[in-house]
């Protein structure tokens, strides 16, 4: 089969391609002045957030992006759901991210996305009444989804994207 010259290019541009990507290391290089290097990844943990109840950390921070695992309505202390309407756990899902982000060094006003699922799509209006308490000023950009069921059948989880202050 021959191959046009489109198609010669694109494949000079995939081996171009393949070749430089074959010499950049996955690893994090170390930084010569003892300083830490900030594009190596750092998990960020904290009590005053519900421990993960699987494979994956509450949040990780890499170049200054924070990078929160969503959150539902855990009790901290007990890992418990939260009993209580949508509204509540809410609040309790705002709260525990409060927690991850404050470990990171961030706030609610230093969050640019978020990510909110929904168990029902109707309490949308109560969620977004909480949710907007705590984001009052330049809220972050965000979707919001219904899924078809959330970890511990809870009725809401939030996943947030924050830029630490420098």
């Amino acid at each position: 089969m021959r191959l046009g010259q489109p198609a010669r290019r694109a494949w000079r541009a995939v081996a171009v391609v393949t070749l430089v990507l074959s010499h950049i290391s996955c690893s994090a290089p170390s930084v010569a002045d003892g300083r830490p290097d900030p594009m190596a990844k750092t998990v960020i943990s904290t009590s005053d957030a519900p421990k993960a109840i699987g494979p994956y950390s509450q949040a990780v921070e890499m170049d200054g992006w924070v990078f929160c695992s969503g959150q539902i309505a855990l009790d901290p202390a007990t890992g418990e759901l939260l009993a209580g309407d949508v509204r509540a756990q809410t609040r309790r899902v705002l709260e525990n991210l409060k927690g991850v982000l404050a470990a990171a060094g961030c706030g609610f006003q230093d969050v640019v996305k978020t990510t909110v699922f929904l168990a029902n799509l109707d309490d949308f209006s109560a969620m977004n009444e909480v949710y907007g308490s705590y984001f009052t000023a330049n809220p972050p950009a965000r979707a919001t989804v219904q899924a078809a069921r959330l970890p511990r059948n809870a009725q809401v989880e939030i996943e947030v994207i924050a830029r630490r202050p420098r």
